[in-house]
């Protein structure tokens, strides 16, 4: 679990790192015209939106409440993978080692009593 803690912790770093970046130096609106004017540039999106909709379903499975589930799936559709990245150090933290409760959330032990 130590490793997937470091990977999801550098992949916040990263991808804090790279949205600062696209922020500052980056044109939203132009940059993506060019983006969505190119086949490849749409197969890239609808490749990342269907990852933020699968990513989304873990989310909405583990969670127990609505609301939170919403606000997660909502910051994972504006801010992409730093919301897993973030959500996965999370759950990784929270689980205390245990791997079933990562990846199932409080349904962990729910039929066991």
């Amino acid at each position: 679990m130590k490793l997937a803690k470091i990977v999801a912790l550098l992949g916040v770093l990263a991808m804090t790192g790279v949205l600062v970046f696209g922020f500052m130096f980056g044109d939203f609106a132009s940059d993506g015209a060019k983006l969505l004017s190119n086949p490849w540039g749409i197969v890239s999106m609808v490749d990342l939106y269907v990852g933020f909709i699968l990513f989304s379903g873990w989310i909405i499975y583990r969670e127990n409440s609505l609301p939170r589930s919403i606000f997660w799936v909502i910051l994972m559709m504006v801010l992409g993978f730093f919301t897993g990245a973030l959500y996965t150090l999370i759950a990784l933290q929270s689980s205390h080692g245990d791997w079933r409760l990562f990846f199932m959330g409080a349904k962990a032990y729910l039929d066991e009593g």
